[in-house]
């Protein structure tokens, strides 16, 4: 094995050691250890927001998709940057103020005091839900972690998804939320760095873009069919909204929305939210691009491209470092890919932590527990989760070796935008949402993301286009009509919800109405 990728991982890995020690420091609460304290900053917020909303399938599953899919599969870019936008420009001082007044540091402490929950019965719900699908999001980054050492280090798979595994796990488990968040702003930093440039060194190797759109044509005239690359109009129809429908998980899922918890004040996300779109805009589309480059230069006409690229093109980022760097900026871009992974299993370790040690055994079995005694479980919690995922990653390797990170990753992150988006958005903008109605739509979109996936995908008829369309399109729509139904059919008993603030009222002049 090459000895200078083993430096630069060794150097990789030294530098989140000291973040976790250093963040260690500040965590003296249950609040520093879950939100920080509530008093981080813009940069670090929306670095460590967009850093754990991406994760692993944007430098594997995403460059992979651009090679398979072409042109098209930039839809993903369009619907990441309008999910992103909705949710800092529209949501996130909303979710910021609600969140504050009933001072909550997790997502089912925050829907339980805004609708007035008389029962645990919410919360439990919340709270399973989130462990479900963020043990099965979490198995899917250490599977990618254990693909990235295989195919750029050379070490086995299994040895591989377990070295990640532990490093992650020691800065996590020392340092909390805000090792979480400060190490997402230094790998989000070497994600964006890594992701912008490549394309460009790749294109002037290519000796410029005029022939980029030509040679795609040449190879398979489909993939420069912005639209699709089937002759079926329809299909190609759900392949488009199933790309750009992956926005929509932007727009409240927890691991994202705890982040605002977070945040300083509100000013921070006025100031954040450029950093955000822009992050997404420019990292989404280099992945696609690298994709697009790479399907150029490794595949000509007729080619199988997963026989080349690798099953689902997930070797196309690791073929070009290899062939476009020398070999100390391939190690860096290994440190790049494991950024990615690991910015999001910290983030889902600790919402996951939160779910089980705070929602379940201290608000319902051991509300006198003290806040020193329920970190330290927290961080147990975390180990035996984090074990959980590993060895559930083990055995899927071994049972489905051809399996696409892109489209696991998606079901994870599926399954959690499905459950908790609508009511997120519904809590906000609407004042009818009601207890059973948010109980509805969490248990809706809990079961139609497997129903989908493993029940409709299989129809003869409808199960092509619904495998392109995916699972949290539809998923999110029957969500959003439950919760709206069930709380037309038991509405809010008067006075149990809380009236939405305006979000164009200026910060100064709330400020001036309270002195």
């Amino acid at each position: 094995m090459d000895i200078t990728k083993l430096l630069v991982l060794a150097g990789y890995v030294g530098i989140l050691f000291l973040i976790g020690i250093i963040a260690s420091r500040r965590v003296k609460s249950m609040s520093d250890f879950y939100v920080g304290g509530k008093r981080l900053g813009y940069w670090a917020v929306a670095f460590s927001a967009r850093a754990t909303g991406e994760s692993g399938w944007l430098l594997l599953g995403l460059t992979g998709m651009g090679a398979l899919s072409g042109l098209s599969a930039y839809w993903v870019v369009v619907g990441e940057v309008l999910g992103v936008g909705v949710s800092w420009w529209l949501m996130a001082k909303r979710f910021k103020r609600q969140s504050d007044k009933y001072d909550s540091m997790t997502i089912p402490d925050y829907l339980e005091s805004h609708l007035k929950a008389n029962k645990k019965t919410l919360r439990i719900l919340a709270a399973t839900i989130l462990s479900v699908f963020v043990i099965i999001y979490v198995m899917v980054q250490i599977d990618i972690t254990g693909k990235a050492f295989d195919s750029m280090m050379g070490i086995e798979y299994n040895t591989g998804a377990i070295i990640g595994f532990v490093i992650v796990l020691s800065y996590i488990f020392i340092g909390g939320f805000v090792a979480a968040v400060w190490s997402d702003l230094f790998q989000g930093l070497l994600m964006f760095a890594g992701l912008v440039l490549l394309p460009i060194v790749v294109w002037f190797n290519m000796d410029g873009a005029t022939g980029v759109v030509d040679s795609l044509h040449a190879i398979d005239p489909a993939l420069t069919n912005i639209w699709g690359t089937s002759d079926d109009v329809w299909l190609n129809v759900a392949t488009m909204l199933g790309f750009a429908m992956i926005g929509l998980g932007f727009l409240g899922s927890p691991q994202v929305y705890v982040r605002f918890m977070s945040i300083k004040d509100e000013r921070e996300i006025d100031k954040g939210k450029w950093v955000a779109v822009i992050f997404t805009l420019l990292t989404d589309a280099a992945a696609v691009t690298i994709g697009i480059l790479g399907r150029i230069l490794f595949t000509s006409t007729g080619d199988d491209p997963e026989a080349v690229l690798g099953a689902n093109g997930e070797d196309v980022l690791s073929m070009l470092t290899e062939i476009s760097l020398p070999d100390v900026l391939v190690a860096v871009y290994i440190a790049i890919v494991l950024s990615a992974i690991m910015s999001t299993i910290d983030s889902l370790l600790v919402i996951a932590s939160s779910a089980i040690t705070r929602d379940f055994y201290q608000k319902i079995f051991r509300p006198d527990l003290k806040d020193k005694d329920l970190t330290k479980i927290s961080r147990w919690v975390t180990l035996i989760m984090a074990l959980l995922a590993l060895v559930i990653a083990l055995i899927i390797a071994q049972v489905s070796p051809d399996r696409s990170a892109f489209w696991m990753a998606i079901f994870g992150w599926s399954g959690i935008a499905a459950s908790f988006c609508p009511v997120i958005i519904l809590s906000l903008f609407w004042k009818g949402l009601s207890e059973k109605g948010a109980i509805a739509a969490m248990v809706t979109g809990f079961l139609c993301v497997p129903f989908f996936k493993f029940v409709v995908m299989e129809m003869e008829s409808v199960g092509p286009y619904f495998e392109k369309l995916d699972v949290l399109a539809p998923s999110f729509a029957i969500s959003m009509l439950m919760a709206w139904l069930f709380s037309k059919l038991y509405p809010p008993k008067k006075g149990t919800t809380e009236t939405n603030d305006d979000p164009t009222v200026s910060i100064e002049k709330r400020e001036s109405t309270t002195e």
